[in-house]
């Protein structure tokens, strides 16, 4: 048995040995867990996953490789990655770089070989922590040193959103929309120009008058990682704005619709992260499969008084997945619709769009 080279130290002090890959650095940041069984470039990429660990259930991760087309962000900033086996031999004719490579090359730390179903089941009874990834022969003292130092990540949109406008063009567009960048996948976009819109993307911080100049038919308010909390500016252009436009909101924007109307959102125990949670549209009953990524969930008491009412329920335990306030031509997912192959998830940008006609016919 080769020697060990790398150790995951939890915030309650457990220790969990294993082989590194990718950065050698050191990583002391929130750790997570995701279900998905296949996806882990996108999730490597995803901007809400920054300055998370994220631990991959399935027990195999890197078998076929990186693909230069499929990243969801040009900055990937994951904190580090916990995996029971990485494997370095892809079986890919699209793959040009190795899980390894890659992690060498955007500088993440990756950690395999220890016992991910443990590290689990402590974050599902214990809920999120923080944790270090760290050399093996590092005193226990001093990584747990490193752990009570680090203070919670903030203000991580304004790290990640665009510093300027871009434009995604499609041929023959029929739409122009301006999708707010709170670290936006770029699935997202592409899902956009293949309904026929051209997608301005904008900073996080940008005016209501700087959006509105222009001119677009309707508003994306985009994924990201964080506390809603700390970009208030965005829950306030979202006030000045509704009513006036179409907005679509996923995730992070959910929950910042939420925050505009006057609601609250709580940090779960372990938050959702996974391609297989169902959830239930309260229309039509119907359940779909879908992406979740999130920590924060939006307070259902603290929506009585507001327009909005919910319009999706996460089945396995309650929670609001979506929401719309139909006055305000304003709806949101607490899911991630560009990552399904469900009718249900793909109707919600089809709903964007009649919403969109609607406004410019009236």
């Amino acid at each position: 048995m080769k020697p060990f080279t790398k150790k995951l130290v939890l915030e309650n002090g457990k220790e969990f040995s294993g082989y590194g890959f990718g950065s050698n650095r050191v990583a002391v940041c929130e750790l997570v867990f995701n279900t998905s069984m296949v996806g882990y470039q996108e999730i490597i990429s995803d901007p809400t996953y920054t300055d998370q660990i994220v631990v991959m259930t399935y027990p195999l991760m890197g078998n076929y490789g990186i693909t230069d087309e499929d990243y969801e962000s040009k900055y990937p900033s994951m904190g580090g990655m916990v995996v029971r086996e990485c494997c370095d031999s892809p079986s890919n004719f699209r793959y040009t770089k190795t899980l390894n490579e890659t992690f060498e090359e955007l500088d993440i730390p990756g950690i395999a070989g220890v016992d991910t179903r443990m590290i689990t089941r402590i974050l599902r009874n214990e809920g999120v922590q923080k944790a270090a990834i760290v050399d093996f022969d590092m005193p226990h003292d001093e990584a747990m040193k490193l752990i009570k130092e680090k203070q919670e990540a903030h203000d991580q949109v304004a790290s990640i959103s665009c510093k300027k406008r871009w434009f995604s063009r499609t041929p023959n567009h029929k739409w122009d929309v301006v999708a707010i960048d709170c670290g936006i996948k770029h699935s997202f976009i592409r899902q956009l120009n293949a309904k026929g819109c051209n997608v301005t993307i904008v900073p996080f911080n940008s005016t209501p008058e700087e959006i509105l100049a222009f001119n677009p038919d309707g508003i994306f308010l985009s994924n990201g990682p964080g506390n809603p909390a700390d970009v208030e500016c965005v829950s306030n252009t979202v006030k000045a704005l509704r009513g006036k436009l179409p907005i679509f909101g996923v995730d992070l924007g959910h929950q910042l619709i939420a925050l505009s109307y006057g609601a609250k959102n709580v940090k779960m125990k372990f938050g959702h992260r996974g391609a297989n949670h169902p959830v239930r549209c309260l229309d039509n009953g119907k359940i779909d499969i879908v992406t979740h990524n999130h920590t924060y969930t939006v307070d259902e008491a603290s929506l009585s008084g507001t327009p909005l009412t919910v319009t999706h329920r996460n089945i396995l335990d309650n929670t609001i997945a979506g929401m719309e306030s139909v006055a305000d031509k304003v709806f949101s997912v607490q899911y991630q619709p560009d990552s399904s192959a469900d009718a249900e998830s793909a109707s919600l940008f089809d709903k964007f769009i009649k919403l969109m006609e609607e406004q410019k016919n009236a």
